[in-house]
């Protein structure tokens, strides 16, 4: 993944009122910390930030140019507004060249599997840890002609050169099974509505009152 060249400054003001003051101006409040380093408040270009989320994921490694010096940061957290969708704060986390850092990486079907099956996808990341300077973008899992049965867990994935696996490798990621035919999936709706018409109606309530 590229290194992005992101200018940003220092906060010297804190809390709600001056984190919307922040955004008002078009920046995000963000954190910088790591290394046993104090925490860094800055502000970042909204405009910007949101493009290199949008073109590297979360998973960007940032250039800081912070007044006349720079930071290298991997961007960890990303807040969002739950309505609005704008982006409310990112926490960064400082890393040096050379670093291997942990980051969750999406895993990507490719190919078609056999006829007639149907193929889930368990899960759709992996944990790694890699150098900040060479994180993948994704993993890439080809089926191309698997058969109904086929499992592939997260050892079986092929990983980038120097990444290694910090999730389980027992982890499921895709499981290839015989896809249902038409004919199973309307005796399975025949099947339910008639063990519903075979429930037995609600009796009406008695006379709890014992009056006759």
């Amino acid at each position: 993944m590229s290194e992005v060249r992101l200018a940003a400054e220092p906060r010297t003001e804190f809390g709600k009122g001056a984190a919307r003051r922040t955004r008002r101006a078009g920046k995000i409040p963000a954190v910088l910390y790591g290394h046993g380093s104090d925490p860094k408040h800055l502000a970042l270009p909204a405009i910007e930030f949101a493009r290199v989320v949008r073109e590297y994921g979360q998973n960007a490694v940032l250039t800081l140019e912070i007044n006349s010096s720079s930071e290298l940061a991997l961007t960890k957290t990303v807040t969002t507004h739950p309505i609005k969708n704008y982006i409310e704060h990112v926490d960064l986390l400082l890393v040096q060249r050379g670093e291997k850092v942990t980051v969750e990486i999406p895993v990507v079907i490719i190919g078609e599997a056999q006829p007639g099956t149907l193929v889930t996808q368990d899960a759709s990341t992996l944990q790694v840890a890699v150098e900040a300077l060479h994180i993948p973008e994704q993993f890439e899992v080809s089926i191309e002609g698997a058969a109904a049965g086929t499992q592939i867990q997260a050892s079986d994935v092929q990983l980038t050169e120097g990444a290694e696996l910090v999730s389980d490798p027992e982890t499921l990621i895709i499981a290839i099974n015989v896809s249902p035919t038409a004919e199973d999936m309307e005796a399975g709706v025949e099947g339910a509505e008639g063990a519903e018409a075979a429930a037995p109606a609600d009796e009406p309530a008695g006379d709890e009152s014992g009056e006759g």
